[in-house]
């Protein structure tokens, strides 16, 4: 079996460090770098739940996107819950290691993930990293449509393919407007309508969708837009991440057993839809 330090190295090989943003929180967060690796668990958010369920499965290895500390802490103290989860993890003798931005711009990263899940063919990143000289890193990702689709039909078709959220998918734009291409970003991407744009795509599907961001994307362009929940824009990453890794335990005959967590970490738990409003005109009092 490998030493986490082995396992860490190829995971850093995948999603280098010097990749993610200035502001990120990316690497081991604890573990023994000589403890052995057998179990692998791979999760977006480091919560309760997920180190709860690392300790069941008896993972050696917590590997999540999403940060335990993005903005520092100076306490681990059990009393709060990002406390608890190092606790129980390192109780455990679980690892936790994280790849948030530096996966996104990988090749693969988060938003190739995203654009399988939804069947889109990849013609390269929405933002591209002007360090690759390939063209092939970057944030986001632009493609089309296995076959053209209204709005309406993509916003479906979007939420049957993605995990099921109680937020589910929404949509913004002409429902009938016929789409072919597509421009996606795993996790919040409202930052990056300047290359939506730019790209000339029909539709951009994101999460985190902000009221003024989004009505004047719309105010500036016929662009459509499809907001859906950030934990299930970068859940298939998970799946992704696992493959890669039993890819490098096949390659080393380290035989790593990986997981995905199906723990539904998103935070919003119902929906109601809008009625009509009080007095029936369905417009503010």
């Amino acid at each position: 079996m490998p030493a986490l330090s082995e396992v860490i190295a190829a995971l850093d090989a995948l999603w280098p460090p010097a990749g993610a943003e200035s502001w990120d929180a990316v690497g081991t967060v604890c573990g023994d770098p000589e403890a052995e690796v057998s179990r692998v668990l791979v999760a977006v958010d480091p919560v309760r739940e997920v180190a709860e369920e690392a300790v069941a499965l008896g993972a050696d290895l917590l590997l999540t996107h999403h940060p335990l500390y993005l903005r520092g802490t100076t306490t681990v103290g059990a009393h709060t819950f990002k406390g608890r989860v190092v606790h129980t993890l390192i109780k455990h003798d679980v690892a936790l290691h994280v790849a948030h931005t530096n996966a996104d711009r990988a090749d693969p990263g988060v938003s190739d993930a995203l654009a399988g899940a939804l069947g889109l063919r990849v013609t390269g990143p929405l933002a591209p990293d002007p360090d690759d000289p390939a063209g092939r890193r970057g944030i986001g990702r632009l493609g089309e449509l296995p076959e053209p689709m209204s709005l309406a039909a993509f916003a479906q078709y979007a939420a049957e393919r993605l995990p099921a959220t109680a937020q589910g998918v929404r949509a913004a734009g002409d429902p009938d407007a016929v789409l072919r291409t597509v421009a996606v970003c795993g996790g919040s991407g409202d930052g990056l309508f300047d290359a939506v744009r730019a790209a000339g795509v029909d539709a951009y599907l994101t999460a985190d969708l902000r009221h003024h961001p989004a009505s004047e994307a719309r105010e500036h362009a016929p662009l459509a837009l499809l907001d859906a929940a950030h934990w299930a824009t970068e859940w298939p990453w998970c799946a992704q991440a696992a493959a890669q890794l039993d890819a490098i335990s096949d390659r080393y005959g380290w035989d790593l057993r990986t997981h995905v967590s199906r723990a539904v970490t998103d935070p919003w738990t119902a929906h109601a839809t809008s009625g009509p409003h009080p007095d029936h005109s369905g417009a503010p009092n």
